[in-house]
């Protein structure tokens, strides 16, 4: 019975790393953490960018919990174990299969995988940390409603931009 709550503890905290990673990249990594998310944003010149320590500050926070779990807090191990399974999946489709950092190159042309590349490239189509969509890193929107999203908030920069524009000439008529 324990291994099955082993494995429910490993599995739920997967898909908990999902919403935390979720929250994190929109909140810390295009807010205060932005200084090391930068470089992802923009084209990679080399192996490895800044934003890997990202990567770096997981990967010990898990490290930490297996080490306590095994030194008798039971359920931390396995909150590690979980925390290190997400961290693989992620280095796979995110570094590997958005990103093209493996030494083949595959671009899926159907199925989920087309949409996790496809809402991933939208998050990059804009410039700078604001108004980007899709923050998730293994759950991926329609791909219809990000680009709706995107449309909107480019009309309505237009459409902000043009009432700028027209307050001074209205003013100079005065």
């Amino acid at each position: 019975m324990l291994a099955l709550y082993n494995t429910l503890i490993v599995l739920l905290t997967v898909a908990a790393m999902e919403l935390v990673a979720a929250l994190a990249h929109k909140y810390i990594m295009h807010g205060w953490g932005w200084g090391w998310h930068e470089s992802h944003h923009e084209p990679r010149t080399r192996w490895f960018e800044v934003n890997d320590l990202y990567a770096v500050v997981f990967a010990v926070l898990a490290i930490v919990l297996i080490a306590l779990g095994t030194w008798g807090l039971w359920p931390l191990q396995w909150i590690g174990a979980g925390m290190t399974a997400y961290g693989a999946l992620y280095f796979m489709v995110h570094d590997g299969l958005v990103h093209q950092r493996w030494p083949f190159r595959y671009i899926p042309r159907r199925g989920y995988l087309k949409r996790l590349y496809l809402a991933h490239r939208l998050h990059h189509a804009v410039r700078g940390k604001e108004e980007c969509v899709s923050f998730g890193f293994l759950y991926a929107p329609p791909i219809e409603k990000l680009q709706a999203t995107l449309r909107q908030r480019k009309a309505n920069a237009g459409a902000a931009r043009a009432r700028r524009d027209a307050v001074p000439a209205s003013q100079d008529e005065k």
